[in-house]
């Protein structure tokens, strides 16, 4: 890290001011992480630092290169539940309180609909826990919760922040753009507002990079208002220099990166290359494609050097063995139907009128008309169809399916139930013990405790070619997997939704999770974020995906700033990956596109094929 940056951390820390180091994709955000590490202890040996990171994946990196006596490394996660776990009258009174607002106002608090009245009285005999399951008439919150209550308790109970502050001196958060704004809220809004004891907050990370929903992204406001102090880092020591020339252009900031060289990197051509190809052919084949001489020297078979990105899941799904889930979640007939009933009702000021009747009724009267598709669909689905048509209509139109939550961080609780079993199947396939035991809900007092615990995952291993619905029951009757509030909730307001699902191999499940482990050859821009290819070849398709749109993006449509933003950080975050190398592929551009391409690519690199 530069000297000037260097003295920078330094005058701030010693003024005592919040500060964020933002710096572009291959900056060297995690070094820059260690070096502060290291500063902040010469200039305060005695003092305690919080590390936060994003994963665990992260937190043992930084563990294992920084071994300072003092320092302690935390997912968000594990740092909230520390901070607040011990403090079990308050952990209740909250969980009440929260409880409450969530019935009196949807999405202010923590919803809970079992049949237990969640009370301090009904709370006083039980601890609250934190695992990775939720079962909140046994005291039981998860990951989601922590986030809240976190919240709540920070703001409610300001000695909480004296606590933390009299702990860390310093609070160190990389990849500040993926916090939740209620966790920033804690460090910047309630912590500055308790004793005369002051602490440090220091933020690492990229507002370019910011491509997950519901998250801070920037910390512009804070800035302006002169509570964090913003350290820019123009450094690149990943990508080829054709490559940064691109990424300079599609940022928004200030930030303009050079090409910094590695000291093995003194006789390589740092160049590169990178190309814009489009065709104007109706029907496009991929595998052709990759045969142009353009792609002569990449080898798509080595998926640690070479990823083809797609955009959207719907060109993954059938390649990667998901396809099945996949379509329920894309295109479900049903859902799709009772949609254009419901928006044809409302038009119609009729949806009074169907609320209360089942969906077959509703399908009787003269506002519903079948299309091709969905008859074909009930043809081939009898049974289900002849089960869905006893469900009240109601019930059916507030169900919602779409690709984000089968995928990635928005996955519904289904989801999120059917790959935590997953997980568990392939620690224990690969002889993770240790973690493996720390998931599973089974207390191993005995090496009778041991045998029945690995009886119980071979049966559930054995049987892992069975239903949905087989290896869900198998992994809750042994402990493996508990069926819990999530999953519960979950089925009683979408059983529709359980009943297409259940009966699915549960090999669309274990397939659908390597996917998402980044265990096959094919990616999507937010599966690849922080990884780095040799070779990038990225695929721009919309799809239905209506929160990005390549059209807008190259074309700034007016109106449509928000969405531009959006396409804009995401497809920064693809360019970024490559190493050397860069290709991109547009199917059916415009001219407006064209000639942004042509300003961004050069015009000599804007293909034909």
């Amino acid at each position: 890290m530069a000297s000037e940056i260097i003295n920078e951390i330094k005058s701030q820390i010693k003024i005592g001011n919040n500060f964020l180091i933002s710096g572009g994709a291959g900056s060297g955000k995690t070094y820059s992480l260690m070096k502060v590490i290291d500063l902040i202890y010469e200039i305060d040996s005695s003092s305690t630092i919080a590390c936060i990171t994003f994963t665990n994946i992260a937190a043992n990196e930084i563990k294992h290169r920084a071994k300072h006596e003092k320092l302690e490394v935390f997912t968000i996660h594990d740092f909230l539940w520390k901070s607040i776990k011990n403090y079990q009258n308050d952990l209740k009174k909250s969980l009440v309180d929260l409880v409450i607002m969530e019935k009196e106002v949807e999405k202010s608090g923590i919803k809970y609909t079992g049949e237990k009245d969640i009370s301090i009285e009904y709370l006083q005999d039980k601890e609250i826990n934190y695992k990775d399951y939720r079962k909140i008439d046994n005291g039981i919150l998860s990951h989601d919760d922590i986030f809240k209550i976190s919240n709540y308790m920070f703001k409610t109970y300001p000695l909480l922040c004296d606590v933390l502050k009299d702990k860390y001196g310093y609070i160190l958060i990389d990849e500040y753009q993926d916090t939740e704004e209620q966790v920033i809220d804690i460090f910047l809004k309630y912590l500055p507002k308790s004793n005369d004891k002051k602490n440090i907050i220091g933020f690492f990370g990229d507002s370019m990079q910011s491509i997950y929903s519901n998250r801070i992204g920037d910390l512009k406001q804070y800035i302006k208002d002169g509570l964090v102090f913003e350290i820019k880092k123009n450094d690149n020591w990943r990508c080829s220099e054709t490559v940064i020339d691109l990424l300079n252009k599609i940022r928004t900031d200030d930030i303009q990166q050079t090409r910094k060289r590695r000291g093995d990197e003194i006789d390589i051509d740092l160049s590169g290359s990178a190309k814009f190809i489009y065709s104007n052919a109706e029907d496009i084949d991929f595998e052709s494609i990759k045969i142009n001489p353009l792609f002569e020297h990449w080898d798509f078979n080595d998926v640690n050097e070479t990823k083809e990105l797609y955009l959207t899941h719907n060109l993954i799904a059938d390649k990667a063995g998901f396809g099945k889930i996949f379509q329920i979640y894309n295109n479900d007939e049903i859902i799709k139907q009772v949609k254009k009933i419901k928006k044809k009702s409302e038009e119609g000021s009729s949806l009074d009128d169907i609320k209360s009747k089942t969906f077959e009724e509703v399908l009787n009267m003269d506002i519903a008309k079948e299309t091709p598709a969905f008859q074909g669909f009930i043809s081939e689905n009898g049974e289900l169809f002849n089960q869905t048509k006893s469900i009240f209509f109601e019930e059916l139109s507030r169900i919602r399916l779409n690709t984000d939550q089968l995928i990635g961080n928005n996955s519904d609780k289904l989801c999120i139930h059917l790959k935590k079993i997953q997980e568990r199947i392939d620690l224990y396939e690969t002889k993770q013990v240790n973690e493996f035991t720390r998931k599973v809900d089974y207390k191993i007092l005995s090496i009778n405790d041991k045998k029945e615990l690995k009886s119980a995952i071979d049966t559930i291993v054995n049987q892992k070619n069975e239903t949905i619905e087989t290896i869900v029951n198998l992994a809750d009757s042994m402990n493996i997997v508990k069926k819990d509030d999530n999953f519960t909730n979950f089925i009683n307001e979408n059983q529709y939704v359980y009943d297409r699902v259940k009966s699915l191999p549960f090999t669309e499940i274990t397939n659908l999770y390597k996917f998402e482990e980044k265990k096959t050859p094919y990616s999507t821009q937010h599966g690849i974020k922080g990884a780095e290819f040799n070779n990038v070849f990225v695929i721009l398709d919309n799809g239905k995906w209506n929160l990005y749109n390549f059209k807008h993006f190259f074309e700034e449509t007016a109106r449509k700033e928000s969405i531009v933003e959006r396409t804009n950080k995401m497809f920064y975050v693809c360019c970024s990956r490559a190493k050397k190398n860069l290709i991109v592929f547009y199917h059916q551009p415009g001219g407006i596109a064209l000639t942004k391409a042509k300003e961004w690519f050069g015009p000599e690199n804007v293909l034909e094929i």
